[in-house]
């Protein structure tokens, strides 16, 4: 069988010169900036904190981070004291829970004859809840104790003494952000609450005093 023709191959481009010059078809690279030296690097600080920072730069930015107690600011509700009388703040101050300041306007409606479209509400007087008081059960050497049992184990033969309660919201450095009066108060109720076997809490009491009228103070 014959053999068939091998086309010939196209020209190879031009080899490049000895000198290395590049065709003028082929673009020539930008050439590169001139090298600088680089910047030494910066000063650290003194390591005696986190990561190289100082202690007095964590403590900047702390102070930062804490909040700044003003008018429109919510204060919390787990940060407050009772004082009874004029004594200063004592172990007797400390509850889990206080709730009752509430006064509220006790109001009489009286219908208009002939008018059944509305009726007046007329006010009749100023009326309060109970301040309910709540904590662990105290031992015989607190005052609120000894006060307690004079009014509802004493079967009235000591005269009842109120007393003035002063109740204070405070902030995170402890100073009052809100302050209510409670005056003429004096206990009515004294409740051990019920003792469970299967729970792990503390044993509570509840006291309820009733007062005169309550005022706020700040």
């Amino acid at each position: 069988m014959p053999m068939l023709p091998i086309p010939p191959a196209p020209p190879l481009p031009a080899a490049r010169a000895a000198s290395g010059a590049v065709p003028a078809s082929v673009p020539r690279a930008p050439p590169l900036p001139p090298r600088t030296a680089s910047p030494p690097p910066a000063a650290r600080a003194p390591v005696g904190g986190l990561g190289g920072i100082s202690p007095l730069a964590l403590q900047a930015a702390k102070a930062n981070l804490r909040p700044i107690a003003g008018p429109t600011y919510p204060p919390t509700a787990f940060h407050f004291v009772l004082t009874f009388g004029t004594q200063s703040r004592d172990a007797d101050g400390a509850f889990h829970e206080v709730s009752g300041i509430g006064p509220e306007v006790e109001t009489e409606t009286v219908l208009e004859g002939g008018l059944n479209g509305f009726s007046h509400v007329l006010p009749k007087s100023i009326r309060h809840p109970r301040l309910v008081l709540k904590r662990g059960i105290a031992g015989k050497a607190s005052r609120l104790v000894r006060w307690c049992q004079d009014v509802l184990d004493g079967g009235f033969v000591k005269p009842i003494v109120p007393q003035l309660v002063h109740i204070y919201l405070l902030d995170h450095e402890a100073n009052p952000l809100r302050g209510w009066s409670v005056e003429n108060a004096w206990p009515v109720k004294w409740e051990t609450e019920g003792f469970h076997a299967m729970r792990n809490q503390v044993a509570m009491e509840k006291i309820e005093l009733a007062y005169a009228r309550s005022n706020r103070i700040c």
